[in-house]
């Protein structure tokens, strides 16, 4: 990471080499590096990327760790359920607009800003649902979605043994265990 003072825009963050070792968001015009996930975090997005691509239409598609721009900067939601078209158009990032659920896996460096600075950003560029995930001490799915102002998220919390009985933004069925072994 190079020395710069200054707000960072989307493009200075997209031209800088990959780094290998954190994820690295733009928020405000600031840097926010988290670092890479853990084995659990991981095998927890591979279930439920595999469980949602299964029921998804053929109108959705399911992508892991892929740069958003919001309004205020670029996120990397651990999984999005994005229009596939417009998936199947995208470069480097996808805008807010294409995406239907932003979903983040909370670990302990980034439980913060994924229950309350990232449902903010989301709410505010117009993503319909913002679901996170809280693996500790036991498997949680919270259900947000985006009230009929648009000010924030209406959220539902299924716990192990519950369902998400889903139906928009298509039918989904999953139990939170499901995540864990």
């Amino acid at each position: 990471m190079r020395a710069r003072s200054g707000r960072w825009t989307a493009d200075e963050l997209l031209d800088l080499a990959e780094d290998t070792h954190h994820r690295v968001e733009l928020i405000g015009g600031t840097l926010l590096l988290s670092p890479r996930e853990s084995v659990s975090h991981q095998r927890a997005a591979a279930r439920l990327a595999a469980s949602l691509s299964s029921r998804a239409p053929t109108a959705f598609e399911v992508l892991e760790a892929v740069n958003v721009l919001v309004p205020d900067g670029l996120l990397i939601p651990d999984l999005v359920v994005a229009d596939a078209a417009a998936a199947a158009r995208a470069g480097a990032t996808l805008h807010a607009d294409d995406v239907v659920v932003a979903i983040e896996i909370a670990s302990p460096s980034t439980k913060v800003i994924d229950r309350r600075t990232k449902p903010g950003l989301y709410a505010a560029a117009g993503v319909p649902h913002y679901w996170r995930v809280d693996l500790d001490p036991a498997p949680r799915l919270h259900l947000g979605r985006l009230a009929p102002d648009g000010g924030g998220y209406l959220d539902r919390t299924v716990g192990p043994g519950g369902s998400t009985a889903l139906t928009d933004p298509f039918p989904l069925g999953l139990d939170p265990a499901a995540l864990r072994r």
